[in-house]
């Protein structure tokens, strides 16, 4: 009988083995599906970045051996990417840490104190993500001509923060509200004041859904085309993603000096998002699931 009963014990082991098996082999299939056409692109980009145009435009496919630097060269010297790169990282960084400190601040006081009229709060944030973004184009501009901030880094800044404001505040007011309120009793107790308490006790402990706050800030300001067109059209503040789109009329014939920029590009973002990348799901999800 004990025999039978082992036997029985061993089969359903095997046979969960084996779902286990198929349902890992399955799902790792359908993740490699789905990163090569994602990687594949980036991978076809930068590999056409090495290459003469003629090349990309006859075998494009083909891997480049025997790599061309002269498109990086010009991307630099012709078409000053350089600074496009200098003017895109300091109109997105300043974004992002005008978003985290107003949003932050915000969030706090959004999260841990009960006021009246913090629902309203609540609904009319809720309400402005149902305002498309093309529907404050004209009000913006004029407030900025009136102002003299068009074709200037601020002319950027601004608009950008204030869009992006009511999706940090959500975020990370979700996230805060989590934090056990004896963390903050024993902050009081300690003799910490409010200020004092969100920088070294709330800071701290939300550096995952800062984190996610920040690159999607950034790669929303980084490669918002619409709103550098109108707002920074001057040459000498203009972001990488609106000399792509002049690169693409004014030398679109010059492919490999088009893979250069666009690879040129990315680089940016990859290295913003392998830098905090462990804090993302962490900080989305976790408000979602304790709040």
């Amino acid at each position: 009988m004990q025999q039978v009963i082992n036997d029985k014990k061993q089969v359903v082991r095997h046979e969960k083995r084996k779902k286990v098996s198929i349902g890992s082999v399955l799902t790792y299939v359908i993740l490699t599906a789905w990163a090569m056409t994602t990687i594949y692109p980036m991978f076809w980009i930068i590999n056409n970045s090495f290459k003469a145009s003629r090349d990309v435009m006859n075998n494009s496919f083909k891997i480049a051996f025997d790599p061309i630097w002269l498109n990086y060269q010009n991307a630099f010297d012709r078409i000053n990417i350089g600074r496009s790169y200098i003017n895109s990282l300091i109109m997105s960084g300043s974004t992002v840490l005008l978003v985290l400190l107003l949003g932050g601040l915000a969030a706090y006081v959004l999260s841990r104190f009960n006021f009246r009229g913090k629902k309203a709060i609540f609904s009319i944030l809720y309400a402005t993500l149902l305002i498309p973004a093309f529907a404050t184009v004209v009000p913006v501009y004029e407030i900025l001509i009136k102002t003299k901030l068009v074709n200037t880094y601020y002319g950027l800044i601004l608009p950008q923060t204030a869009g992006n404001l009511t999706f940090a505040i959500l975020v990370m007011a979700g996230f805060m509200a989590t934090i056990p309120k004896d963390l903050e009793e024993a902050a009081f107790i300690d003799g910490s004041n409010r200020w004092q308490m969100f920088t070294k006790l709330f800071v701290p402990i939300s550096r995952p859904v800062f984190a996610s706050v920040s690159i999607f800030v950034f790669l929303w300001s980084y490669n918002d085309l619409f709103s550098a067109l109108i707002f920074v059209n001057k040459e000498t503040v203009r972001p990488i993603v609106a000399l792509l789109n002049e690169i693409s009329s004014q030398y679109g014939t010059d492919f490999g000096l088009m893979a250069t920029a666009v690879s040129l590009t990315v680089i940016p973002v990859l290295i913003v998002y392998l830098f905090i990348s462990k804090y993302i799901e962490k900080g989305l999800t976790e408000g979602a699931i304790k709040g």
